[in-house]
Order: structure tokens, then sequence, then C-alpha cells
């Protein structure tokens, strides 16, 4: 990927490991009911969730560009409507809230399979690996599928460590800062606003 890029990606990454969904979500009980051990622990399943999207997605994306160059477009207009979902959802009046749930205790290995599950199935993860990965990858540059798992790797370690600092914010500040209304207003607009200007430039790269 030309440097240029890395830092539209970077960003992207972060700014979807920070955007409300049933990971982030499932993560933030957890730390707040049982502690951030616990968390912890559930993160690791979460991670290895992404690793069963990132290898699923990759080949299927390999093999979609090489068959149809022209599938290419279809992809990144998906990728461009996904942003703009997901920056509506930030921007709309109650949206980007994080609800937590009480969660009963659970041992490590339950732990680990709820977060690995919590991610496996969810849709929006397979998409985003899909629809907007595409957006980064060359294949001028060398192999689909190489290219792929390169980003995916960085998108996981970007994940992990964003989550992480949730968890520990989270069981750190407890239920009550953590839900503050002014807090989630602010991550609301940031959320919508970078999510809506990495749409714009996603949908201005000039097509291949």
């Amino acid at each position: 990927m030309p440097a240029n890029e890395w830092p539209v990606f970077l960003l992207m990454c972060v700014t979807m490991s920070l955007t409300p969904g049933p990971n982030m979500m499932y993560l933030t009980s957890r730390a707040l009911c049982q502690g951030r051990g616990a968390a912890l622990v559930s993160l690791g399943g979460v991670a290895t969730g992404f690793l069963i999207h990132l290898t699923v997605a990759a080949s299927g994306l390999a093999a979609v560009l090489r068959a149809t160059p022209a599938a290419y477009d279809a992809i990144r207009y998906a990728g461009v409507a996904y942003l703009l979902w997901l920056a509506w959802r930030a921007l709309r009046p109650g949206g980007g809230a994080l609800q937590t749930s009480r969660l009963p205790d659970a041992t490590p290995r339950q732990l680990f399979f709820m977060g690995f599950m919590t991610n496996a199935l969810n849709p929006q993860a397979a998409f985003l690996y899909l629809s907007i990965f595409s957006q980064f990858i060359h294949p001028e540059r060398g192999g689909v599928l190489g290219q792929s798992l390169v980003l995916g790797a960085v998108q996981i370690s970007i994940s992990f460590v964003c989550n992480a600092g949730l968890i520990l914010a989270a069981s750190a500040l407890g239920r009550t800062v953590a839900e503050k209304p002014w807090g989630l207003k602010i991550q609301r607009w940031v959320m919508g606003g970078v999510l809506g200007a990495l749409a714009v430039r996603l949908a201005l790269v000039a097509p291949r």
C-alpha cells in the first residue's frame, strides 16, 4: 500500500474500533460487571473471531478481484455506503449510545467463548473486511491474499489495543461516569464526522 494511504487506513481502524457495536457493548458490560480481568479474557475471544472473518474474507476477495476486476467498484461503493450508514447511526439523535447490561459471572473458558461468538456471529465484522479493506488493496503491487492478511493483522492489533483501553477505562470509571451524557455526545459527533469524512474520501478514490 502506498505510504500516503497508511494514515487513512490507520484512522479508519481506530475509528471503527471506537464505534459502538456488539463487541464494544459486550466488553464494556463485562468490565463493569466482572472486572477488567474477565473483560480482557473476553477480548481474546473477540480477537480470535476477527481471524475467522479475515481468513474467509481475504480468500473470497482475492478470488473476486482475480475473476472480475470490475467488481472492485461494486465492493468499493458498498464500503462507502457502509461508512455513511455508520456515520448516520452515530449522528442521529440518540445514536451511538453505548448500552451496557448486567451480565452474570462466567469462567475464563466461558468468557473466551462468549467473546469469540459475539464477534464471529457479527455480520458487520465480515462486511468490514470484504468492503472496506478492498479500498486499500492494490493487485498490481502483489498478491491480494497477502495484502489482505497484512491489513487484517494491523486492524486486529489496533482493535485489541483500543478495546483494551476501553476495558481499563470502564473498569476504572464505573457505570455512572462511563454513561455520562456529555461524553456520549462528544463521542457521537466525533465518530460520525470521521466516518463521514472517510466515506467521502473513499468515494473519491480513482477507480481501478
